[in-house]
C-alpha cells in the first residue's frame, strides 16, 4: 500500500476542503396554491399532491 512520504499540513489539507460548502435549498412559491415548496419536488396542500402547480393525486395519503 502507498504511504505518504511527508505529513500533509493542516493548511494544505484545509485549502483542498474549501470547496465543500453548505448551500441553502431552493424554495419556490407555487402560483396556484401560494405555498412554499422545494423546487422539482411534489408537495401536499390540503390533502392533495401538487407538482408544477397542478393536482397530481387528489386525497393523497403518504405511505411512510
Amino acid at each position: 500500500m502507498a504511504h505518504p512520504k511527508r505529513r500533509t499540513s493542516s493548511t494544505r489539507r484545509d485549502k483542498r476542503r474549501t470547496h465543500y460548502k453548505a448551500i441553502a435549498d431552493n424554495v419556490s412559491i407555487c402560483p396556484t396554491t401560494n405555498e412554499p415548496h422545494l423546487r422539482h419536488r411534489a408537495y401536499v396542500v390540503d390533502g392533495n399532491l401538487y407538482y408544477k402547480g397542478k393536482v397530481v393525486i387528489e386525497n393523497y395519503t403518504s405511505v411512510a
